[in-house]
């Protein structure tokens, strides 16, 4: 069984969504707390066992080369000014991994992204990592997947159950349960409307352990949804040869790629931030209860996807009034 040693991130995205934060620097780079997005999902890949990552950007996105790059004038002013911990931070991230960059030339989908990476996969199986994905869990999201590969020795998505109300949000697959976290992928779509919903709708949520054939079909798939190289598709036409399973990970995944995602992912990283948690926490109990003494409406947020939740102050009762959520007011 070969071994997953490379894994791709594309980030070649404009991070329009973010606008204007992401004008002048990339959205990979927004930090969560004291880090950038794509150091978490670098690190993931790397506490999985991964050797070499390449990274698929484009325009104005040399910002994550320079992260990754050593810094020796910072080096030197913290090594002269007697901050070996902060020294030793800094030059770890250099050395977390051996990072590559390729250019996507022509912004034409995830698909395409993935394809311009061919050259450096060569014929090995490959992992996966979208950067508007960051994974918490006690094992590394992709860690756990590759067991599955180890296994089965075949294309692994990951995947976790969501909302009818959301399958419009991702790609879905359709499958057949082969284990109480594995299902074999029989159907796929991106983005589908409701009414094509399965009866247990697996959202692909940004990690993919993929053979190279891939690359064949990347080579010759017609532009799909929104007139772009879909990798959903080209996975769907690599089910018809191989088999695809879809692996329900275990951990938390947070949508940095959305600002209420972002800004959530924020504050549960700050709260576990071993300097500021605590802080954090009683800052917090502290303006709810504020909000209580002076009358504030409060909302409790339930997402029935996660089973989570979360009370706000609310200034406008119709904030939170999306489908998939139900309003519960806090007395």
């Amino acid at each position: 069984m070969r071994k997953i040693r490379k894994a791709v991130i594309p980030a070649a995205g404009l991070g329009t969504r973010f606008l204007p934060a992401t004008k002048a620097q990339p959205k990979e780079m927004l930090p969560i707390v004291d880090k950038p997005t794509i150091q978490y999902i670098i690190e993931e890949a790397v506490q999985s066992g991964i050797e070499d990552v390449i990274i698929v950007t484009g325009r104005n996105k040399r910002a994550i080369e320079d992260h990754f790059d050593r810094s020796v004038e910072l080096e030197v002013f913290l090594q002269q000014g007697d901050k070996s911990e902060l020294l030793d931070m800094v030059k770890g991230i250099a050395d977390l991994v051996d990072i590559h960059y390729v250019r996507q030339k022509d912004t034409l989908g995830l698909g395409h992204a993935i394809y311009s990476a061919r050259k450096f996969i060569g014929d090995e199986p490959f992992a996966v990592l979208l950067g508007d994905d960051i994974i918490y869990s006690a094992e590394p999201c992709l860690r756990q997947m590759m067991r599955y590969y180890e296994l089965y020795g075949s294309n692994i998505i990951g995947v976790q159950e969501v909302l009818p109300s959301e399958v419009s949000k991702y790609g879905i697959i359709d499958g057949s349960k082969i284990s109480p976290r594995l299902f074999r992928a029989e159907h796929m779509i991106e983005k589908p409307p409701i009414t094509e919903a399965p009866d247990i709708p697996l959202a692909i949520m940004g990690r993919y352990i993929l053979n190279p054939e891939i690359f064949d079909i990347l080579a010759e798939l017609p532009p799909g949804r929104g007139g772009e190289i879909q990798l959903t598709d080209a996975i769907l036409e690599l089910s018809k040869l191989q088999d695809v399973y879809a692996y329900n990970f275990q951990g938390k995944r947070y949508d940095v790629g959305d600002k209420f995602g972002f800004v959530r992912a924020t504050i549960e990283f700050a709260l576990r931030h071993e300097e500021i948690g605590n802080s954090l926490m009683d800052y917090l109990v502290d303006m709810i209860s504020r909000y209580e003494q002076e009358g504030q409406e409060l909302r409790l947020i339930t997402t029935k996807s996660t089973e989570e939740a979360i009370v706000f102050p609310i200034a406008d009762p119709e904030m939170f009034s999306g489908k998939g959520r139900r309003k519960q007011t806090v007395k």
